[in-house]
């Protein structure tokens, strides 16, 4: 049988797709155990860690040891211009920052859900508004908006979960109309409305738990997006405000000795580093875990 001199050329290029399809879901789980490890890791150390580590208090100062560098004896991330010691600093702040982060999202998806799935289900004039509403959120600067909000509540852990929330309310709203809108014609909902289910019953028992798969695929995301963002709330002043120690406002307190005492941004600003990008990668990878099903 004679061979064509095409099939000749594709037959390699298939073997290497095959390769590399076979090699991608691997992957992905490889990326999905080691981000999951690292987050695992970094919140036990900042909840934990603090209870068992042999360090002082977080505001604990010693003017007998400023500015000790990294592996000094007795604080092994050194400290600050107070005396300080950076580990214990970055250790709570850390909490901080888990804290916000998980809480903002939490609340912004309570919110956004709410009212994306009530904007589709229901539409017509409620829709509008409510669609409308989003829209105004959404054409404010996150960062600037959170500034404000919490420029105006005032500088406390509670108001930067408030004032963060508001970021991605826009974003799960938009998430969940559209995916109700894809199940409000299913014939599932009209049977239920047929035998005499109101708006809520169906919302809850029936467009929630349809949902919820998509929206969840963005948590991971939008927390370390959250815990940046407090980050440079504390940076700016308008968040978690010293002694309260927060990996922001280390930085912004460090920068003055950038190149003297260095560590004293390096340490909270690789923390920061580490937890976003395992965030990242974990949301990721769930992403796409999700899509491929």
């Amino acid at each position: 049988m004679a061979v064509n001199a095409f099939d000749i050329r594709v037959r390699p290029v298939r073997r290497w797709m095959r390769g590399r399809t076979s090699r991608a879901p691997k992957a992905l789980g490889i990326q999905f155990r080691i981000s999951v490890s690292v987050l695992v890791f970094m919140v036990f150390l900042c909840f934990v860690g603090p209870h068992f580590l042999n360090i002082p208090a977080p505001n604990a100062t010693n003017f007998d040891a400023i500015r000790l560098s990294i592996f000094s004896r007795g604080h092994l991330l050194g400290t600050d211009e107070l005396g300080r010691d950076i580990l214990s600093r970055v250790l709570w702040g850390g909490q901080v920052s888990f804290e916000v982060g998980f809480g903002a999202v939490a609340l912004g998806l309570l919110i956004g859900t709410a009212l994306g799935t009530i904007a589709a289900y229901v539409g017509g004039v409620v829709d509008v508004v409510i669609m409308r509403f989003i829209d105004m959120l959404f054409a404010f600067p996150g960062l600037i908006l959170a500034l404000a909000i919490a420029a105006y509540l005032g500088p406390s852990e509670r108001n930067e979960i408030i004032a963060i929330a508001f970021f991605g309310i826009t974003d799960y709203a938009r998430y969940t109309r559209a995916a109700t809108l894809k199940l409000r014609e299913q014939d599932f909902l009209h049977s239920s409305a047929a035998i005499g289910s109101g708006n809520t019953r169906i919302i809850v028992r029936h467009v929630l738990p349809n949902i919820v798969g998509t929206v969840t695929t963005y948590v991971f995301l939008s927390v370390s997006g959250a815990i940046v963002l407090e980050s440079a709330l504390s940076y700016l002043g308008a968040g978690i405000r010293p002694p309260a120690p927060s990996w922001g406002n280390m930085i912004a307190e460090g920068q003055a000795y950038f190149g003297i005492s260095n560590q004293m941004i390096f340490c909270p600003a690789l923390f920061l580093c580490i937890t976003v990008l395992s965030l990242n990668l974990l949301g990721d990878a769930v992403r796409a875990r999700t899509q491929s099903h």
